[in-house]
């Protein structure tokens, strides 16, 4: 088995926070990066994903769902 730092834990859990929809300010608080540009440079790698779930909420309030 790999050894695992305690610093690649803390990444895993913090990206599979972020990929699940905790709000950057949220992570920033839990890792405690004194600036949100911290938590988002590290971690911007997660938020194509909800990119996406954002433009598409944004289709479903302006043209309705299923369109």
């Amino acid at each position: 088995m790999p050894k695992v730092r305690l610093h690649d834990l803390r990444h895993t859990a913090a990206t599979l926070l972020l990929a699940q929809g905790v709000p950057a300010r949220v992570l920033m608080e839990l890792l405690g990066h004194s600036q949100i540009g911290v938590t988002m440079n590290i971690y911007s790698h997660v938020m194509p994903t909800q990119l996406v779930q954002a433009a598409d909420a944004m289709e479903n309030v302006l043209w309705g769902e299923g369109k």
